[in-house]
């Protein structure tokens, strides 16, 4: 990969969360805002997640390396590899802050009954459509989440941009740059080990195997005095990519993953 990431992570043995643990992460003053166009869709979020948690942690009993490095308030932006469709709900249950993900906005456009269930749905597990067209419509759908950061809240991204087709990292996009730059809030680099083997695409039910969640240390970005110059945008988005990819150890591929997906044989 490009040089190695300012980037490290406790070497302590990996913690295992008992199932008795679920209710030790309880909403904080700072999580009880709202986000999304309905806030009592959001008030879901947490006896959502107090219903899952147990059930991840007895079912897929997972290892947590670095959770301390989560701010437990204040802006922070989560940005993590993306193997399986469970990987917002797995981060929603091990890290204790209420997080909105930015997530693509077909989920949120669907027509009749079972779209308007999963854009409730959606909205309740903290996630907020991102328009991945390029150009205007997503430069908005990322000001969005920008306010999100600087109301004091966590953000989830995937700074690929879509799940690994075949689970190696991808190049990362830019937006995840133009966020840390935007709102000044640190960005903690998270790595998912093993999630792609429990949920693959085009499986409907989860096996039940254990996975491993991976907590960098925090890096920070000064915004420049003028607007930041496309070669800056890389270099920011490069160190976090290579900060995910210490993490998680996976076989790197220097293009996007919506790129190395259109290229695929049909099966």
């Amino acid at each position: 990969m490009r040089a190695s990431a300012r980037v490290e992570y406790r070497s302590h043995p990996p913690r295992e969360i008992a199932p008795k643990e679920h209710h030790a992460a309880l909403p904080t003053a700072d999580d009880v805002g709202s986000f999304g166009p309905d806030a009592a869709h959001v008030m879901l979020y947490w006896p959502i997640r107090t219903i899952l948690r147990p059930l991840v942690l007895l079912f897929f009993r997972p290892r947590v390396r670095g959770l301390d490095n989560v701010p437990r308030r204040g802006p922070v932006i989560l940005a993590s590899n993306h193997l399986s469709a469970l990987d917002p709900v797995f981060l929603a249950v091990l890290v204790p802050r209420r997080i909105a993900f930015l997530a693509k906005d077909e989920f949120f456009n669907g027509k009749g009954l079972k779209g308007a269930i999963v854009r409730r749905f959606m909205y309740a597990v903290g996630q907020l459509p991102i328009d991945r067209s390029g150009g205007t419509s997503s430069a908005r759908t990322l000001n969005a989440g920008a306010t999100h950061v600087v109301d004091g809240k966590a953000l989830g991204i995937y700074p690929e941009g879509t799940r690994s087709p075949d689970g190696r990292l991808y190049r990362a996009r830019t937006g995840i740059a133009r966020l840390a730059l935007d709102t000044g809030a640190p960005v903690v680099p998270l790595a998912m080990i093993g999630t792609g083997e429990i949920l693959e695409r085009g499986r409907l039910l989860p096996r039940m195997r254990r996975f491993e969640l991976r907590v960098g240390t925090p890096l920070r970005f000064e915004r420049p005095d003028d607007e930041p110059t496309a070669a800056t945008l890389r270099s920011v988005t490069d160190e976090i990519g290579d900060a995910i990819h210490a993490l998680s150890g996976q076989e790197y591929v220097d293009t996007y993953a919506s790129q190395a997906r259109r290229s695929r044989p049909a099966s």
